[in-house]
């Protein structure tokens, strides 16, 4: 039965609480309620309709309500919805493995599922732990991550994060990690290629000073999302890897955020021919539709844990719902749909458009920043900007400008004071050319007053 606003928004208030969200204020500002989507659009319980401007939460490739990938879940709904990994297989999961290999780097050639990209992340440090203890190595057990980095929720993955916002309030929880810069050359006091140099030298000195103790490294490859979408100055990410070669530490690479076309190739690690020895994935795995992610290591790690009962090598870690069949069949025939439609080419295409209009956010006095990679987008607020001198925290700038876009019809969030745009793969320009409207206008209207 259909119930009205009003009722949902008070059952809202009773009894859901809404992740990364301040329910006192989200109660009290209107909230949209969704109840369907077609296309790149979301549309709420009242009939309103939205751009969907962060492919709810990056996830979504293909829009809302693809016929495909509908009927890719009926169809294996008619065999079976589920049954476990552990100690057997299923035909989907097989499948979507093998696919996977296919379109990874060349280094990579085993997968492990999970049921998101922290889960993913989680598994891949379990991975690189046990691998040099395997190894005949158990003092390499630590940790090397990077600063303001976002790789999930889960204690492992908030260990290696580095977001204080997010991640203080649970330091007693957490396992030390070493952290290094990661470049962001518009807070830099220099050029783009000092602050690449800077950044590699310090990476450099730990390495040389820890690389015994160090298990892996955990970047993410060429944009760094949840703090402010910043993107690495070129030859940043290959020089990391060759460090890591050199000093003999693991390299991981999480594109749970940047995988499956984002940044305008299949995996952003392509864009310097990197070749990591684990990889996480998750977000847009499925074209949005369900929680399937997966960790991709070299045969150099899964050979590591391969052996006899006895050995104990056995890696004991695993979730109800790994390799689930409905997940892996629209994973399947989502990306059959990427090849099918070009994908990759028209996310190429359409980020050109993109890069051209973007030029236009430059303009606005209180616009410092304008950071964009294939179809990530991040627009850096400021209150002064010739100073960048950057806005207060209590000033909610990003919030009020995301409410404003709200009203005219565009759905997005804030990093604080960056404001992001990262749509559905198969936006069009035209769809593409009118958010951008949406969010200049909203830009304009509250930054000026």
């Amino acid at each position: 039965m259909s119930q009205s606003y009003q009722e949902l928004l008070e059952k809202n208030e009773k009894y859901l609480w809404n992740p990364f969200t301040q329910m006192k204020e989200y109660l009290h500002d209107n909230p949209i309620i969704i109840e369907r989507g077609q296309g790149v659009k979301l549309i709420d319980v009242r009939g309103n309709e939205y751009y969907d401007g962060n492919a709810s939460v990056w996830l979504n490739v293909f829009g809302h309500n693809r016929k495909e990938l509908n009927e890719a879940i009926q169809q294996q709904l008619e065999q079976i919805a589920h049954s476990t990994l552990l100690g057997m297989a299923n035909v989907p999961s097989i499948l979507l493995a093998e696919r996977l290999v296919q379109l990874a780097p060349q280094s990579l050639h085993k997968v492990f599922y999970s049921d998101s990209g922290a889960e993913a992340v989680e598994i891949g440090l379990k991975m690189a732990f046990l691998y040099w203890k395997h190894r005949g190595r158990p003092e390499k057990q630590t940790f090397l991550s990077m600063k303001n980095a976002y790789h999930g929720d889960t204690v492992g993955a908030v260990s290696v994060g580095g977001i204080s916002m997010f991640h203080q309030a649970f330091d007693r929880l957490l396992f030390p990690t070493e952290k290094v810069s990661y470049p962001y050359p518009y807070r830099f006091p220099g050029t783009v290629e000092e602050c690449r140099e800077s950044c590699l030298d310090e990476l450099k000195q730990v390495l040389e000073e820890k690389s015994e103790q160090i298990a892996g490294l955990i970047v993410e490859p060429m944009v760094q999302g949840a703090s402010g979408i910043i993107v690495m100055p070129d030859g940043f990410l290959s020089e990391v890897e060759r460090l890591c070669r050199r000093y003999d530490v693991l390299l991981l690479v999480d594109e749970v955020a940047t995988g499956f076309g984002r940044t305008g190739k299949m995996f952003a690690c392509e864009h310097e021919g990197i070749q990591p020895d684990i990889m996480m994935v998750g977000k847009k795995l499925t074209g949005g539709y369900l929680p399937v992610a997966a960790t991709l290591t070299s045969d150099e790690i899964y050979d590591a844990f391969y052996g006899d009962h006895a050995e104990g090598k056995t890696f004991f870690h695993g979730h109800s719902y790994t390799g689930n069949q409905l997940g892996c069949s629209v994973a399947l025939a989502n990306l059959e749909l990427y090849e099918r439609e070009n994908v990759i080419e028209h996310v190429q295409e359409v980020s050109k458009s993109l890069a051209a209009w973007l030029k236009e956010f430059e303009q606005l006095s209180h616009v410092g920043d304008v950071r964009q990679l294939g179809l990530i987008v991040g627009i850096e607020l400021v209150r002064d900007k010739e100073r960048k001198e950057p806005y207060d925290f209590e000033e909610a700038i990003g919030v009020r400008v995301c409410r404003r876009a709200k009203e005219l019809g565009l759905l997005t969030r804030p990093l604080d004071a960056v404001i992001t745009l990262i749509p559905p793969l198969i936006t069009t320009k035209k769809e593409l050319r009118e958010m951008l409207m949406i969010l200049y206008q909203a830009i304009s209207e509250v930054t000026e007053g």
